[in-house]
């Protein structure tokens, strides 16, 4: 069974509740119809009901179906919204406007504590889908950072967990320091135990193995190995590891022999966007390898984006994601 058909099979277990934002998009409107016949989580769609020719069918599925604009809980989440920025300049007329966007509803939704996640951007900015995430559902506790995740799945390859490796950050943080390298590492490590059934082996990788080069940069990398040892002393990491040592067992004996981590590594933390960005694109088309991300990581509860570009499948796919990260 490949690694989609188990994150759906998983994502059937205990069933938790999405909300899909952007009802008006019919890939959204087919994707909840095949979660909802597959059970693969409950699902709520944000739509004008009288205006949504599916909405019979969805509703006979189990799927229920809200109007920001007309919905009895908008005065409510108004009033939550406005609490929780008042200090920030929120008005409560602004925050009854902003309340009636379907983003920001979801987004309340969550925060609420009336759904468990929510996957959006089929038709919406990646910034307009975070930016009410980090004021509204911030991060969780002990983290200081949200940032992204990219599962690779590399066909034919023993390296990683049978080719699965996933990679952070390639998508958000464009130069972490050592803090927020190593609060990244702990939140791709929780991303890998919601996915995985094995234990994520962290590299924190850098173009130095133990002391080989010395540079600020190198620096940063060693440090945020240290923190990360610090703040989560179960988790198995190691660094500075250059990727070959990192992945390679027979690199790994002779770069860093007393390594836990080195030729095993299963969770690659890159040390800036640079290299975290090319790095997957690389993998991607060299190694014919399947991408899955970016996933949100760090969020106090898991709001996921989509691609424009995606497709009814793809959304379905996501959400079985986001309801696993739901459970940790």
């Amino acid at each position: 069974m490949d690694f989609i058909k188990k994150i759906r099979e998983r994502a059937k277990a205990s069933q938790k509740t999405i909300v899909l934002p952007e009802g008006s998009d019919e890939r959204v409107i087919s994707a909840a119809e095949i979660i909802a016949r597959e059970k693969i989580a409950k699902v709520v769609v944000l739509a004008e009901k009288e205006n949504l020719e599916a909405s019979s069918k969805l509703e006979s599925l189990g799927v229920q179906i809200l109007n920001p604009k007309t919905s009895p809980k908008s005065e409510e989440y108004a009033n939550l919204l406005y609490e929780l920025r008042k200090n920030k300049g929120m008005t409560l007329d602004k925050a009854r406007e902003l309340v009636e966007d379907p983003i920001w509803y979801g987004v309340l939704m969550v925060k609420n504590g009336d759904v468990d996640g929510m996957v959006g951007g089929a038709i919406t900015a990646t910034s307009d889908i975070f930016r009410p995430a980090f004021q509204i559902v911030k991060t969780a506790p002990g983290i200081s950072v949200v940032s992204s995740a990219f599962m690779m799945i590399v066909p034919n390859c023993e390296l990683g967990s049978a080719g699965h490796i996933l990679f952070a950050d390639c998508a958000i943080n464009p130069n972490p320091d050592s803090e927020q390298l190593a609060s990244i590492a702990i939140s791709t490590a929780n991303t890998w135990k919601s996915l995985m059934e094995d234990e994520p082996r962290i590299a924190m990788l850098s173009f130095s193995t133990k002391g080989s080069a010395q540079n600020e940069l190198v620096d940063k990398v060693v440090e945020a190995t240290k923190i990360l040892k610090q703040q989560a002393p179960d988790l198995l990491a190691d660094g500075e590891l250059q990727a070959d040592a990192a992945l390679v067992p027979q690199v790994a004996k002779l770069k860093a022999p007393d390594s836990q981590v080195a030729g095993r590594a299963n969770v690659l933390i890159f040390p800036d966007l640079n290299a975290g960005n090319i790095g997957y694109k690389l993998v991607q088309r060299l190694a014919k390898a399947t991408a899955i991300g970016p996933i949100s990581q760090g969020l106090a509860a898991p709001i996921n984006d989509l691609s424009r570009g995606c497709n009814a499948d793809d959304i379905v796919n996501v959400v079985a994601i986001t309801r696993l990260q739901a459970t940790q």
